[in-house]
């Protein structure tokens, strides 16, 4: 056990700041909701997570960490690019939302010791999303597979769209498995979490969460390879269960992978890459291309983005694009030195996934589940704590040592057996 114990509370913070990522966009909910209620739920949330961390931290104790470290040069660097007002006074609120998300993550490090804590509370929290959106789903099936989202699966409780869903429950998957393989939790449980999971991923035909389990997994079990017998015998399964369903399932899997979408679309992405040509063919200056527009909503001439690396670029330019890239492969190297461990492999499966994901999603540049995701790789990745911070372990006393053994004199056998009289 580590001398820096983490409080419970710490718990309720992490839930807060993913409650603040959920988003105010998405279905058309079975009780009306206006965005204006949703955003100040979500924005209630992280004000309420800095001030419960500050609560709870209030000597400022925290650790050096490069990757809050870097999110903290990003901020600034987004500060600068939305003062011009491009992107009009939005831009200086989501700079402030991004302060305030930097600053509760600079005060939880305080308990980023490497352990699994984090872990639990990221998959408690995003299962009881999920749990909504079942219920949801009990509750209005109709509503819940919109045919405006061509039958996938929406949240009608709390407005969730499919790709968000989509990468819950498959980050929620990965890591109850990686601590199955680990012995941290048992089969009924790792199953509670994961069967209905899948059914949810499967539901918002969600092609990049998809992608981004399988492959992020294959990673993470790999690294594992050689010191977990657990999971040498889940890859070879894995390995005959893939085959078999990639032989006897082929025309399924191809039906739900392409989602009944053209040949043209299916290129395209979905429309992404129109979007994409557009917006870097679109003229700029030596400061756009440098700092950006300034922080927006991921979108381009009124179309989604959907690829972090160019919503960062449009909004906060080369330099933003170099730190996200810097974010990445520091997680990543850092990751790679470390010994083979359940730790490691769950950040390596949470960097991957972010990775896989930036090509189709955007998030990386702002205050987003993606950067929660890579603050919980970067936990898992620091150095145990051995003593609280800020208070340095107590130097060993002479006192506290050993007395030295004292030699006894040798006595000469002639003076052995004589007496004084």
């Amino acid at each position: 056990m580590t001398a820096n114990r983490t409080p419970k509370i710490v718990g309720t913070v992490w839930g807060l700041l993913i409650l603040n990522t959920l988003g105010s966009a998405g279905a058309k909910t079975i009780v009306p909701l206006p965005r204006s209620l949703i955003q100040m739920v979500t924005m209630g949330a992280l004000v309420a997570a800095f001030a419960l961390a500050l609560a709870i931290n209030v000597q400022l104790r925290i650790r050096p960490t490069a990757y809050v470290f870097l999110l903290t040069v990003l901020l600034v660097s987004s500060v600068i690019s939305s003062a011009h007002l491009e992107s009009g006074f939005g831009a200086l609120f989501r700079c402030f939302r991004l302060a305030l998300f930097v600053c509760t993550l600079w005060l939880l490090t305080r308990w980023w010791d490497g352990g699994l804590t984090f872990v639990r509370h990221h998959i408690r929290m995003y299962f009881a999303v999920l749990g909504l959106v079942a219920l949801g789903l009990v509750v209005s099936p109709g509503m819940a597979l919109p045919d405006l989202y061509g039958g996938r699966l929406v949240g009608d409780l709390w407005p969730l769209t499919p790709p968000q869903i989509g990468q819950y429950a498959a980050v929620i998957v990965g890591l109850t498995v990686l601590l199955l393989l680990g012995h941290r939790t048992d089969g009924k449980s790792a199953a509670v979490v994961i069967v209905p999971s899948l059914v949810l991923l499967a539901l918002t035909h969600t092609r990049t969460a998809t992608l981004g389990l399988l492959l992020g997994l294959l990673l993470a079990i790999g690294s594992l390879l050689l010191t977990s017998a657990a999971a040498r015998r889940f890859f070879t399964w894995a390995v005959v269960c893939a085959t078999v369903a990639a032989v006897g399932f082929a025309s399924m899997l191809q039906s739900w992978f392409l989602r009944g979408q053209s040949k043209e679309n299916f290129s395209s992405l979905t429309g992404r890459a129109k979007v994409w040509d557009a917006l870097l063919a679109a003229p700029r200056t030596t400061g756009e291309k440098l700092f950006g527009v300034g922080l927006g909503d991921k979108s381009f001439g009124g179309l989604p983005i959907d690829n972090s690396w160019l919503a960062v670029y449009n909004e906060q330019g080369l330099i933003g694009v170099t730190l996200v890239a810097v974010i990445i492969v520091v997680l990543g190297g850092v990751a790679l030195l470390r010994p083979p461990s359940l730790q490691r492999a769950c950040a390596i499966f949470l960097i991957s996934y972010c990775a896989i994901a930036s090509y189709t999603e955007a998030g990386l540049g702002d205050a987003s589940p993606y950067l929660l995701h890579l603050a919980l790789a970067a936990s898992l990745l620091a150095a145990p704590v051995t003593a609280p911070l800020g208070i340095p372990e107590a130097p060993k006393t002479l006192e506290a040592r050993p007395a030295p053994a004292v030699p006894r004199p040798r006595v000469p056998r002639w003076a052995r057996g004589s007496e004084v009289t």
